[in-house]
């Protein structure tokens, strides 16, 4: 791929990753959530806005080390996905995890800034496969299919925006 097509392609991911096109970008809807709604359900969402958002940390970083790690074990699916029901979450815990799931993020571009990297290669996870088998509309697909490093970067934003758009 020659470099400004490689440009191109790291921007429109970036944008993805860090905006979500039209889902919108995690830290919006994450801003100003009060405390005490953290740990609130409600009818017929299977989830508290605290579980949504451990599980987009735990997927985002799932595909950050499947895309870097050559010793990547997949997780168990989909226990290892989500946190405990019967964790309840304060403030400060909330807002950690909100900080991981960006500092994951920034750690995934720089993956893709990498002029080493070849975007569109078998991942070193799995190099008998080129690209998506992953389903990009979710992040919380099994690792044990694969993808190039762009297409998993368009898995975890295209997962991450959907999740943040359909809490309440």
């Amino acid at each position: 791929m020659d470099l400004s097509t490689r440009h191109r392609l790291v921007e429109e991911l970036r944008y993805l990753l860090e905006k979500g096109f039209a889902h919108g970008a995690l830290e919006d809807a994450c801003a100003g959530i009060p405390a005490d709604k953290l740990n609130q359900r409600v009818p017929e969402v299977p989830y508290t806005i605290w579980e949504l958002v451990e599980h987009i940390r735990i997927a985002q970083y799932d595909i950050l080390d499947f895309s870097r790690n050559p010793a990547y074990e997949t997780l168990d699916w989909p226990a290892a996905y989500w946190p405990s029901r019967t964790q309840p979450v304060d403030e400060a815990t909330f807002q950690r995890t909100v900080a991981q799931i960006t500092h994951d993020r920034e750690e995934f571009l720089r993956l893709l800034q990498n002029p080493a990297l070849d975007l569109l290669a078998p991942s070193p996870t799995a190099p008998a496969r080129t690209c998506c088998a992953r389903a990009c509309s979710s992040p919380t697909t099994t690792a044990t299919t694969w993808a190039s490093s762009s297409w998993c970067a368009a898995c975890s934003a295209s997962g991450n925006s959907f999740h943040l758009r359909e809490s309440p």
